[in-house]
């Protein structure tokens, strides 16, 4: 059955996947991956609120959508949205937005002002903000990959590097803590403030760092050799990448699970529901939930 709602294809379906041996301790037993909704363009940034309510973008449409647990159906939030791309919600209940179409990350308060944290970095405008993470003092990290978008009027970036960046609690000014990437995309820390992953996908790699009392990443190191266009933790330390589909490695390396999706790109994912169990897949023109047994590491 499909019910249309403003251009997006609610479906009531699911998809038989077989679950094998390595997935039973993640997959909820039973469980199959199911197609929430499609229709969009291109679906990324998922992040849930504290309701288990979680928020994600339609990037090419210009606008950020909230699919509801309980009633399982998907509402526009806003529209327009400042090209968002990336979201995650900081500790009093903002929603904030890596919106590339003026370079800048945005706070989204819950009557829905914007707020645009910073206008430039060292009096350039940045390349465009794409993927973000908001550790346990409130101190935000957020990739800058330089992806040339058909609504901007420039043709070239104005920043020499595509940086990795930290706004600490209560600053405005933000700092580069990565230089060398060839193009960040992905990222996410664990949430004792300890360890942050960051893919560089423009040299198929995720490293992990470890990170430094003042917020600077140390320690870095190949975490796989895989790039990862968004990641997510659930709360055994698991981290799961996306691309083709979504593939699962332990804190060591080592691939413990990959659920295949029906997409031609997987973009990210986090947990949702109110139990944090419910594990949200946005991938190209379709968004995707699959129960599992452990729950997301990162919890408001």
């Amino acid at each position: 059955m499909t019910i249309k709602y403003c251009g997006i294809i609610l479906v009531a379906c699911t998809l038989l996947l077989s679950c094998g041996a390595q997935e039973a301790t993640l997959i909820a037993d039973g469980a199959e991956l199911r197609l929430v909704a499609n229709g969009f363009l291109f679906t990324e940034g998922p992040a849930a609120d504290a309701d288990g309510d979680v928020f994600f973008t339609d990037q090419p449409n210009n606008r950020i959508l909230k699919w509801s647990e309980a009633n399982n159906t998907i509402s526009t939030y806003m529209e327009p949205s400042g090209r968002a791309n990336g979201l995650y919600f900081d500790h009093n209940g903002n929603l904030l937005a890596a919106a590339d179409e003026k370079f800048e990350l945005w706070r989204i308060d819950p009557e829905k002002n914007v707020t645009a944290l910073f206008d430039a970095f060292e009096g350039k405008k940045m390349n465009g903000p794409n993927d973000l993470w908001v550790d346990p003092k409130g101190g935000i990290y957020f990739t800058d990959p330089y992806y040339q978008r058909p609504y901007w009027s420039r043709t070239e970036k104005e920043m020499k590097h595509e940086g990795v960046y930290y706004i600490a609690p209560g600053q405005q000014e933000p700092k580069m803590v990565v230089a060398d990437f060839v193009r960040p995309n992905g990222l996410i820390g664990t949430p004792d403030g300890k360890t942050l992953y960051i893919t560089d996908a423009g040299d198929n790699k995720t490293y992990a760092f470890v990170i430094a009392e003042d917020g600077s990443l140390e320690a870095r190191k190949i975490f796989v050799n895989m790039r990862s266009d968004g990641m997510t933790l659930d709360e055994r330390g698991n981290v799961y990448l996306t691309g083709d589909g979504v593939t699962v490695f332990n804190k060591n390396g080592e691939q413990v699970l990959h659920i295949a999706v029906p997409e031609k790109w997987t973009a990210n994912l986090t947990f949702g529901g109110a139990d944090r169990k419910t594990l949200f897949i946005t991938a190209s023109k379709g968004v995707y939930t699959l129960k599992m047994n452990v729950r997301g590491a990162n919890k408001l």
